[in-house]
């Protein structure tokens, strides 16, 4: 799997523009259209270009848009903030001969955060390397779910692992949060290959993935809630935190229940056991 599975500006227009239809944009519906979305020539007219230079756009042959143009695009695609950030992050990290941003290296001591999230017996936390696969956790991250130990990677198992399915009740939910975060995480000047070859992999074998991929949704989630279904201490309502750590280019996931709540009993159950 190669840069290819990464996104370009071109592919993110064209995939935004086919969820809107003219009537959400303020247009008249016509009676010939042949596809869902908005024209080429609509979204140029809503943005205030012409539609050779939308077109060029879309044809990846205009890498240099102002941002003007781009604040054009968000309002007529109806972006939010986070899939601006992102159509930003594309317009300026298109393809250029020799230009290649140096990987961020981690520092001394940042591997792996294991003596760190050993210092939380009673809070559930793991570690993510770049690539998505879990580079430290702690024991009751592991019991909280056999996907969060070193050396799995919870992205691939929350579509191909039955398993991992069956402890998220709301799994097409977490699974939507899953792709639209990980779009907004992405790395789009130099994304990782071990995770371009997973979302390869994932695309070619899970339905589900590969709808939720198309729809180039980007919803970033440092916080949230989250329900669980254990096979041994039953339903945890929990809270998750998101912590990256970018010289280390890691992300540190951390749950915990609220105070004096059942979840928070069953916890320490799971914790004692």
């Amino acid at each position: 799997m190669t840069h290819d599975m990464a996104d370009t500006l071109g592919e993110f227009l064209r995939a935004r523009r086919a969820r809107i239809g003219p009537a959400e944009a303020g247009l008249p519906a016509g009676s010939r259209r042949r596809v869902p979305g908005l024209r080429r020539e609509e979204v140029a007219q809503l943005a205030g270009i012409s539609p050779e230079y939308y077109l060029r756009l879309e044809q990846g042959r205009n890498l240099n848009p102002s941002d003007q143009i781009l604040a054009g695009l968000a309002a007529a695609l109806r972006l939010d903030e986070d899939a601006i950030a992102y159509l930003h992050r594309l317009a300026r990290t298109a393809p250029t001969p020799g230009r290649r941003r140096p990987r961020a290296r981690a520092r001394a001591g940042e591997d792996a955060p294991q003596s760190l999230l050993d210092s939380w017996p009673d809070t559930p936390a793991y570690a993510q390397g770049a690539g998505g696969r879990v580079v430290a956790a702690n024991r009751l991250a592991v019991l909280l779910c056999p996907f969060f130990a070193v050396g799995s990677d919870p992205l691939r198992a929350a579509f191909l692992e039955p398993a991992m399915r069956a402890l998220y009740p709301r799994w097409d939910e977490m699974t939507a949060k899953a792709v639209s975060g990980l779009r907004a995480m992405l790395d789009v000047e130099d994304p990782d290959p071990d995770l371009l070859e997973t979302i390869g992999e994932l695309t070619h074998t899970s339905e589900r993935f590969a709808d939720l991929w198309a729809r180039r949704e980007v919803r970033r989630r440092d916080t949230g809630h989250t329900l669980l279904r254990h096979p041994v201490v039953g339903e945890l309502e929990l809270r998750y935190e998101k912590l990256l750590r970018p010289q280390a280019r890691q992300l540190i996931v951390v749950y915990h229940a609220d105070p004096g709540s059942p979840s928070a009993d069953r916890l320490r159950l799971l914790a004692d056991g």
